[in-house]
């Protein structure tokens, strides 16, 4: 598995972070986790091949990491890149999410869903498995962030955990058990205003119990700009800690 960071950031605009989106590679084929409202620019920026991509996997319905997906389909949608692709495309997430495509659509009737290719939106229940790309299968996790919010575990050739946005979550640990890659936030570095968040603590709390090889750090709101954030993990743990930064490249083995 390969994996480029497209957006590290939040809600709050940011000149060196966009919002919530990683691009994963597979030798069965390519997935978009989360679509922050940059991810088609960010795509392009980073000379991914988004005119072939296999999946999306929306993780719950707050802006940060869906208000990207009606604009990448509209993208798609006239791209020349695109006139020619007969290939699906699959869009899974929670319960709930044909609505919110649906809502986007119905605002001024862009025809989302006809595309030059086949879409398929499929929703999911928490702690249900199917198979997101061929030979990868997933299954997810409630968490407590939205009411509809789901972390993702991918099981293939490797083994990936995206827990997405969430609070304190003691399954978290059981569900990234073994990890060879952990994708968590870590919002805020001490105390976080709300409980539907992680601090810093809390995240590398996960990371250590589940036993995962390399946990990459994301979601990071300002208050982090000044700070190094691997060097605040190496304070805490001893565990391999990587932050999330737009454009940052790495293999998951």
């Amino acid at each position: 598995m390969k994996l480029v960071v497209l957006g590290s950031g939040t809600s709050v605009p940011h000149p060196r972070r966009a919002a919530s989106a990683f691009w994963l590679e597979t030798a069965s084929g390519t997935i978009l986790l989360d679509a922050g409202a940059d991810a088609a620019h960010r795509l392009a920026a980073e000379n991914l091949p988004w005119a072939e991509l296999d999946a999306i996997w929306i993780s719950h319905f707050h802006l940060d990491h869906i208000g990207g997906l009606a604009p990448f389909l509209f993208g798609t949608k006239y791209a020349p890149q695109t006139q020619t692709r007969r290939k699906p495309l699959t869009i899974t997430g929670p319960r709930g999410l044909g609505h919110v495509i649906e809502s986007f659509d119905a605002a001024y009737d862009y025809g989302l869903l006809t595309q030059p290719f086949p879409v398929e939106v499929r929703e999911v229940a928490a702690e249900e498995e199917f198979e997101i790309l061929p030979r990868v299968t997933a299954t997810t996790l409630s968490t407590p962030h939205t009411d509809e919010s789901l972390a993702l575990r991918l099981a293939g050739a490797h083994t990936f955990v995206y827990t997405a946005d969430t609070g304190r979550h003691e399954p978290l640990t059981s569900f990234a058990r073994d990890a060879d890659f952990l994708i968590t936030e870590a919002s805020f570095r001490h105390t976080s205003p709300v409980p539907t968040h992680l601090t810093l603590a809390e995240a590398l709390d996960v990371a250590t119990q589940a036993n995962a090889r390399c946990t990459m750090l994301t979601h990071f709101y300002p208050e982090w700009d000044t700070l190094d954030v691997e060097g605040e993990a190496r304070t805490l743990s001893n565990i391999v800690v990587l932050e999330a930064r737009d454009g940052r490249r790495t293999g998951v083995t």
